[in-house]
């Protein structure tokens, strides 16, 4: 045998017997529901945005400000999202977040959500491309949007601590529900969530 393969042959048969992944090892992909819980590493993720913008929106819509707004106007309070910073320890798409947080509020039909800034600005050129490309009688003219009552804003902070394998990460969300007319702050939310990782040692 060549002095290589004897060399590859004790490298694998090393991993082999150190339960590493070795030559010839593979990776398994399972497929599984979007809707099942999943948490590996400890950090934000895709559950965590789905739940604490269910409870979050849910508890919102419980509160006097929607049935004050409600019994004022006759009409349902009209909601934009703005700025929701991430203010974590760890990079976390923050847009996924508002995602979460407009289906929740659209399905709830208690409010109306309308566009964000950036959503705004493309569908304003479309219109104007329809000025003068499309049929007169479909153009949608400007002018006719409907204005936001209160713009949604807040932020995710994080704490970690960590000794002996074992780490804590506490994550704080906080939403306010600003009236545009006048600046006032109509409702306050806050949600927490805090894990521990304990990572399993391996003794040789």
């Amino acid at each position: 045998m060549k002095p290589f393969a004897i060399v590859v042959l004790s490298v694998c048969i090393g991993t082999v017997l150190i339960g590493m992944p070795g030559c010839g090892s593979g990776k398994r992909v399972t497929r599984v529901e979007t809707g099942l819980e999943t948490d590996f590493s400890g950090r934000w993720n895709d559950t965590d945005s789905q739940k604490v913008a269910e409870k979050m929106i849910s508890e919102m819509l419980k509160r006097s400000w929607l049935q004050t707004f409600t019994q004022s106007q006759g009409t349902q309070p009209v909601v934009i999202v703005g700025t929701i910073l991430n203010r974590t320890h760890e990079h976390i798409n923050v847009q996924t977040f508002v995602t979460d947080l407009e289906r929740e509020m659209t399905n709830s039909q208690q409010v109306t959500f309308v566009a964000d800034k950036g959503e705004r600005q493309e569908v304003r050129e479309e219109r104007r491309d329809q000025a003068v490309h499309a049929l007169e009688s479909t153009q949608k003219v400007p002018g006719r949007e409907v204005g936001a009552d209160y713009m949604m804003k807040g932020q995710i902070s994080s704490i970690q601590d960590e000794a002996d394998g074992i780490k804590s990460v506490f994550y704080q969300v906080d939403l306010e529900l600003i009236d545009l007319a006048n600046n006032v702050k109509s409702w306050y939310g806050q949600h927490k969530i805090k894990k521990v990782i304990e990572r399993e040692r391996t003794l040789f």
